[in-house]
């Protein structure tokens, strides 16, 4: 279909839909990460007004897709029926894969490529690979290519055991190769800068366990989560990473795990690592017209900032800061934020910086918009309670904040995260007036 190109078109979230947060348990998780998509997929599929094959494009973050999930975008697509002839190509930005998804996603609709698109993000972190160490590797090279008898008894000999010492891929992946730091002592270096106590971090954690279980027990995400069944018939049907018995004595009790002797991080204030799978349906006011949509909520703006990588934790304040100045908003404009909850640490040090006026001129050339209060921030919980699956996340928090806003009936909303090597994103959201409650 041909189709006449211009810029600024507005761009509207239709629906949305996701898996339970399932905790990964030391043990690879029930799932892989199309099936993860497409189960999450599905029921939103089923419930459209329109057929899977009227998708232009679908575009999927995902992090760490398994070998047999090249392009996996393209599989959940073809899983899912959106028909051999509709694109589908898979975006990376890290913990904001899912966020990058819709955004381009946006991008696309607002210059008018596409009218109708899907959008999300999939992580199956329980499922990231054991690795064999590069000596291994090369000794197994070798042993391959040897012709005869003796040649292959001298590349026999060769081997020691240390060689198949297991490189643990999802410590690779939360590891800056830049840096050498891990994520954790990132958030180590936040909580010393902005002198954040161990206190302040394990009260953080505890309120994000206790308002998602408030939010479970308030009816477990109407409209927003279905449940996913395994290859045993299990169903599972909730976000299974909380722990409402949580308290402070119990958080206090656990160790720092990224710096042992003096530091503050511990596995209770930061995010979990999770299975999950979000999407989005992304519409143009033409595929709304087409289609019979009811748009939710309407796409304003986003901004993408990069900083120190040692500091990555900050990343939604970059972003945050420019995507109001831009917008030549306060945050006491917005109704409802969703930062992502990589590390306690991190989002309260994101508070505090844009609260900050000197920190704000020195950063980001103007004064502080304002501060993010605690009773809009995170209102159902976090990547703490939650999990962080850092391909879907951003979708997740996306999803969750347009249902906020329709069910309080608010008006604008923020959803930023962090992300792994340097960077934030930010997305401004704005609730579609004619939306049902």
């Amino acid at each position: 279909m041909s189709r006449k190109r211009r810029a600024n078109r507005p761009v509207y979230l239709i629906d949305g839909n996701r898996s339970p947060f399932l905790k990964a348990r030391n043990t690879q998780g029930p799932f892989k990460a199309a099936d993860l998509a497409v189960a999450a997929g599905k029921p939103l599929l089923l419930r459209q007004a329109f057929p899977a094959d009227a998708f232009d494009e679908v575009i999927l973050g995902c992090v760490m897709p398994g070998p047999n999930e090249a392009n996996i975008a393209r599989i959940a697509a073809l899983r899912l029926g959106c028909g051999e002839a509709t694109p589908a190509w898979t975006v990376q930005r890290n913990c904001a894969s899912g966020l990058q998804a819709v955004d381009t996603a946006a991008e696309r609709i607002r210059h008018g490529y596409s009218e109708l698109i899907l959008a999300g993000g999939v992580e199956s972190m329980s499922q990231a690979p054991l690795l064999f160490p590069d000596d291994f590797v090369n000794w197994l090279g070798r042993l391959s290519t040897s012709r005869d008898l003796p040649s292959r008894l001298r590349a026999l000999a060769r081997f020691r055991p240390h060689m198949l010492k297991p490189v643990i891929g999802i410590l690779c992946g939360l590891t800056d190769p830049v840096t050498r730091m891990s994520m954790g002592q990132t958030a180590e270096k936040l909580a010393w800068l902005f002198g954040i106590s161990r206190e302040e971090m394990d009260a953080f954690a505890l309120r994000s366990h206790q308002r998602l279980a408030a939010a479970q027990a308030r009816g477990n995400f109407p409209g927003e989560l279905t449940p996913v069944f395994d290859h045993h018939g299990r169903a599972h049907e909730r976000d299974d990473g909380v722990r409402p018995d949580s308290s402070m004595e119990k958080l206090a009790r656990l160790r720092p795990v990224f710096d042992r002797r003096y530091g503050k991080v511990t596995a209770g204030n930061s995010a979990q690592i999770t299975d999950g799978a979000a999407w989005l349906v992304v519409a143009s006011a033409e595929a709304c017209e087409r289609h019979g949509l009811n748009p939710v909520a309407e796409i304003i703006d986003s901004e993408w900032a990069a900083l120190d990588p040692s500091i990555m934790g900050l990343g939604p304040a970059h972003a945050i800061g420019r995507l109001l100045a831009r917008q030549r908003m306060k945050t006491a404009d917005i109704d409802y934020w969703e930062i992502n909850e990589a590390f306690a640490a991190q989002v309260i040090a994101c508070q505090r910086a844009l609260a900050d006026d000197a920190w704000c001129r020195e950063h980001l050339g103007h004064a502080s918009p304002g501060e993010i209060p605690d009773e809009r921030l995170n209102v159902d919980g976090g990547g703490i309670s939650l999990g962080h699956p850092v391909g879907a996340s951003g979708a997740r928090i996306l999803l969750h904040l347009m249902r906020v806003l329709q069910r309080e009936q608010a008006q604008y909303g923020v959803a930023s995260l962090c992300i792994g090597g340097g960077q934030g994103g930010a997305m401004l959201i704005r609730r579609h007036e004619e939306a049902a409650s």
